[in-house]
């Protein structure tokens, strides 16, 4: 931008050079003139120079250029400056002016008041799938006479070169949206207008752009953004719903709230459109061969419309989408392939007609025995999958009717449930369930539905009880019993411990005996020595196992551990009460058993002592510990037990003080005679032994004798035998020299 600088008022003349100029001011009539060179000015004295003392530069606009002029002179049609009456260049103040290098290919100055605002600047190209944003600022009319008015919008595209007027303005550059093959451009509408296919698009509707290439979005268009295709499938579609009515691009008229699947059949690649909404993805089911589904509320193709409550049975081998809507009951199920000992129970939800042509009303219950391939049809519902159980002739299992209500155990067959029956739990108390559970091999919790067995042990007995019948059964060991039912176990709850508390003992099973209890007694003599006694019971129950009621006296008594034991408590205190503590320990077995068993009409005492209402005998009674209460019969009874020790123990003394006196004069007696024979016998031992040594002796002279005879005549017999050998070998030898003197003769009588 130019600057104007300060008034050269001394300089007399100045020289302006070409494409300069200078502006003067005449003082006289206040007007401001421009002089443009090359020329030399002389300034006259009611002059003065206004732009300096050097001459300013003219503007120059290279090619294809611009420059913005601010309170540009008024000019005519043949583009001259106007000026007024006083010779004044007419000036249009507030205005801006560009000027192009087409119109100004040679340097211009500026007219006084005028001012570049904006230097030469190149002008602005655009390029290929680019616009400008252009905004008008006033009212005006363009090149083809069309109106514009202050604050409408439009593009200028390119590849084109822009020419700024005064009257518009560049809002933004606006740049092409590369849409790629199969993807889509997404617009919103910023106002009302008409698009550039013809289409009046309304304030903030929303539409695709689908053809594939570079798009330069209208001034009145917002781009949302890139829409890329939903993936399909033969093994997945998508489900889609529209927002509002409409048609979509394969030509089906869609409602609001419409949902529907797109699959391969009907594309590849989907690209959701502006009115709909994606779902989820829909994944095919497949159904092989020994498959089926069963469909809730499957779409009618006719209308289009879900019939719902209804369904449909699929079978495989097929594949198929789901509609919307639709589900799958229970998902793919499996065909029933029933073997020979397996069948299913069923049941009719409505009306129903089977492959046999048998009519079932709902609710009807019937069976489907294999071996068979079973496909339940929709109006069935499978109950459950039963199978033939197999029952050993120790087990079993309780089978409820539900018609009649009616619980039958059966036991030792292969038993299929019929459609009528099912399997009954037994249920019993908690300390039968416990006592059960210990008296069995099984770790885990019973099967409610099995017969329960009890093995009952060798010469033990059980009662169990019937409800329907209201009466009971007795059996005796060794022994497996069955509860039906409706039985259950009688439990004994028995004293135990000692001395006896109630309630230790639970039991199904009752030892008929015999065996012994055991109690300790707390029990005062005459002259008050408090005692307690240890007592052992041998008891046994004496019944006839032949008959129930003598049999079912052995429960007649709840506890009869502890009644036996209290009453027979009650006896050994009050006998003992009746004597004085000296008297007890001299006779203690006595009294007890006489108070126990009682005496008969000679004094004698008894043998047992038998329990009429439960048939108990009691056949002995051992007193296993007497042991005194308080400390002073204690120390009494230590003294007299310490006395009797004594005696006993000197006792005792003495005679084996005698029996080892006596031991020992007789080994002494044994030893001296035993000396005496051992003398004897050496004796004579020593007798035979001189008859030998002497009988030795000679023998020893004899032999040596005959012993020095045979070696002289053997020495005698060597040396002549030596001599005889030694005159054969020198024979030999003469006869030998002989005869080679003899042929050493021979050798020199033939050689003359």
């Amino acid at each position: 931008m130019s600057q104007v600088p300060r008034a050269a008022a001394n300089v007399n003349s100045v020289r302006i050079p070409p494409f300069h100029y200078i502006h003067v001011l005449d003082k006289n009539t206040n007007v401001t003139r421009l002089e443009v060179g090359p020329l030399t000015f002389v300034r006259k004295e009611e002059e003065s120079i206004v732009t300096g003392e050097k001459p300013l530069k003219m503007i120059v606009l290279p090619p294809r250029h611009y420059c913005e002029i601010t309170d540009p002179v008024v000019r005519d049609e043949k583009s001259n400056v106007q000026f007024d009456k006083y010779g004044q260049a007419v000036i249009q103040y507030g205005e801006v002016e560009y000027r192009f290098s087409e119109n100004y290919k040679e340097p211009f100055p500026l007219y006084p008041a005028e001012r570049l605002t904006k230097n030469p600047t190149q002008l602005t190209v655009v390029k290929e799938n680019v616009a400008l944003k252009i905004e008008a600022v006033r009212n005006f009319v363009d090149k083809s006479k069309k109106s514009i008015t202050a604050g409408d919008r439009w593009l200028f595209a390119g590849p084109a070169t822009y020419y700024p007027r005064v009257e518009e303005r560049i809002v933004e550059t606006v740049l092409a949206q590369a849409i790629p093959e199969h993807n889509a451009l997404k617009l919103r509408a910023l106002q009302e207008f008409t698009d550039r296919t013809g289409v009046l698009r309304k304030t903030g509707e929303e539409w695709l752009v689908r053809q594939s290439g570079s798009y330069l979005p209208d001034v009145y268009e917002d781009v949302i953004g890139i829409i890329k295709p939903e993936v399909i499938t033969d093994r997945q579609a998508i489900q889609l719903r529209a927002n509002q009515n409409f048609t979509d691009v394969y030509g089906r008229e869609r409602k609001a709230g419409e949902e529907w699947l797109i699959t391969l059949e009907d594309t590849s690649l989907h690209l959701v459109d502006v009115y709909e909404e994606f779902v989820k993805y829909v994944d095919i089911v497949i159904l092989g061969k020994d498959e089926y589904c069963t469909v809730l509320d499957p779409l009618d193709p006719k209308t289009n419309k879900n019939r719902l409550g209804s369904k449909q049975m699929i079978c495989g081998e097929t594949s198929f989408f789901l509609k919307p809507g639709e589900a799958l009951e229970a998902g793919i199920q499996k065909i029933y392939v029933l073997p020979e000992d397996e069948a299913l129970l069923l049941r009719a939800k409505e009306h129903f007609i089977d492959a046999k042509k048998e009519e079932h009303q709902p609710g009807d219950r019937w069976m489907v025995y294999g071996p068979t391939r079973f496909i339940p049809p929709v109006e069935v519902e499978v109950l459950e999958l039963r199978r033939r159980i197999p029952l050993d002739k120790n087990e079993g299992i309780y089978v409820r009717d539900t018609r009649s209500g009616a619980v039958r155990p059966i036991v030792a067959e292969a038993y299929m449930l019929k459609p009528h029956e099912e399997l009954w739990e037994m249920e019993v108390n908690e300390m039968v369930e416990e006592l059960l559970k210990k008296s069995s091999d099984s770790r885990g919790s019973r099967d409610k539905t099995r017969v329960i067995f009890h093995r009952i042990p060798f010469n033990h007995a059980v009662q169990v009880y019937d409800y329907t019948k209201r009466e009971s059964r007795v059996v005796f060991g060794p022994e497996r019993v069955m509860l039906g039912p409706d039985e259950q176990f009688t439990v004994t709850v028995l004293s135990g411990s000692k001395p006896k508390r109630p309630g230790v003992i639970q039991t199904i099973d009752i030892n008929l005996g015999p065996d012994f209890s055991t109690d300790v007694v707390i029990v005062e003599t005459l002259d008050h020595a408090r005692l307690r006694l240890q007592l052992s019971y041998n008891w046994h129950f004496r019944i006839d196992k032949t008959s129930q009621e003598d049999s079912s006296k052995i429960f007649n008594v709840r506890d009869f551990i502890g009644d036996m034991c209290n009453l027979m408590a009650s006896k050994v205190r009050s006998a003992v009460a009746a004597v004085t503590f000296e008297m007890f320990h001299k006779s203690s077995a006595k009294i007890i058993r006489k108070a126990i068993f009682g005496v008969d009409s000679a004094g004698k005492i008894l043998d047992e002592f038998l329990f009429p209402k439960n048939s108990l005998v009691i056949t002995n009674v051992d007193i296993q510990n007497v042991e005194p209460v308080d400390e002073k019969t204690q120390r009494s009874l230590q003294n007299s037990v310490q006395q009797a020790i004594e005696r006993t123990t000197k006792n005792q003394e003495d005679k084996a003080r005698r029996q080892a006196e006596k031991m020992e004069q007789e080994a002494k007696g044994q030893l001296d005679k035993q000396a005496i024979e051992d003398q004897a016998k050496a004796e004579i031992a020593r007798t035979k032994l001189l008859q030998l040594q002497a009988e030795s002796k000679g023998v020893q002279n004899q032999g040596k004798a005959i012993a020095e005879a045979k070696a002289r005549a053997e020495a005698e017999e060597i040396t002549a035998n030596s001599k005889v050998k030694m005159a054969e070998l020198k024979a030999s030898a003469d006869k030998v020299e002989y005869e080679t003197k003899l042929e050493t003769t021979k050798k020199k009588q033939n050689g003359k």
